[in-house]
């Protein structure tokens, strides 16, 4: 089966740039209450995704450096690009099986989709995985 069914479009998928700061990184992620987002590059290109752990560790990491401590002002100047490290949640191509999708869906609530040339065009949540096996168990 075409993975191409399960995929939620980048138009209807919270993402960030790369270049956009921790401030509105952290910003978005509280407003839509996520605990991780994808990061792409201005061209479209999938760079990562960044969680809630990253920015922690990030802000544990430097708010010590200096004696004033670490304000909002300060999170304006770093870049999300500056926080993503591994990817933990590395992406599939499109042309991926199912059943990478289920293994990749085990330990990630969602599984980016590039196409052939990296370029981000949505995500398959765990949900949607779980959903299709669901279904696929009550017709057998």
């Amino acid at each position: 089966m075409n993975i191409a069914f399960f995929i939620t479009p980048k138009l209807d998928v919270a993402f960030l740039y790369d270049d956009c700061s921790l401030r509105q990184g952290l910003e978005k992620m509280r407003h839509r209450g996520y605990t991780a987002i994808p990061v792409i590059s201005r061209e479209g290109i999938y760079m990562g995704t960044i969680s809630e752990g990253d920015f922690l560790w990030h802000l544990l990491d430097h708010c010590g450096q200096s004696q004033e401590g670490f304000s909002l002002h300060d999170a304006e100047d770093i870049s999300i690009r500056e926080l993503l490290k591994e990817d933990k949640y590395p992406p599939v191509p499109v042309t991926a099986t199912v059943e990478q999708l289920v293994s990749k869906g085990m330990s990630q609530n969602f599984v980016p989709v590039v196409d052939d040339t990296g370029v981000f065009i949505g995500i398959v949540t765990r949900k949607d995985i779980i959903k299709h096996l669901a279904e696929k168990q009550i017709k057998e």
